[in-house]
């Protein structure tokens, strides 16, 4: 694994994909974006680790989109600005995120034998949360028993 740090452009490969979207034409950005999401999304059998690395920078694109956040990517992003991206790709980026930890995920398990594990889960976990955000708990009772 070609990966120097747990952000989602810390790896060759996600690296190497913002080189790509550099290099697209600005009206095929979102289509390359949605379709790393797609593939990851997609229910296989086994989630290979370069899908997996470009689904999590192709998330964080997404994220970074989204008005109440900081810019999640490394100086290893896309240079390049993106095209506007559509709210359909949130809940698409959730899945294949999803996808990314599950226990299907090359990546997921290669970052279970390293030391730093907690912290790339912590920054998936991250990226999830800001696309779908939890529940809060309900603190008042709906009716009285």
């Amino acid at each position: 694994m070609g990966t120097w740090d747990v952000g989602p452009f810390d790896n060759d490969t996600a690296a190497d994909f913002a080189g790509d979207l550099d290099e697209a034409a600005l009206e095929e950005r979102e289509a390359m974006i949605r379709g790393e999401l797609k593939r990851a999304a997609e229910p296989a059998d086994f989630l290979g680790i370069y899908d997996g690395e470009r689904a999590v920078g192709a998330a964080a694109l997404v994220v970074a989109q989204h008005s109440e956040c900081d810019r999640p990517c490394s100086n290893y992003g896309p240079s390049e600005p993106l095209p506007e991206l559509p709210a359909d790709l949130r809940m698409l980026a959730v899945d294949a995120l999803n996808q990314v930890v599950s226990n299907r995920s090359e990546l997921a398990e290669l970052w279970a034998e390293a030391a730093n594990w907690s912290k790339w889960r912590q920054d998936i976990t991250r990226l999830r949360d800001v696309l779908d955000p939890p529940t809060p708990p309900q603190e008042e009772a709906l009716f009285e028993i």
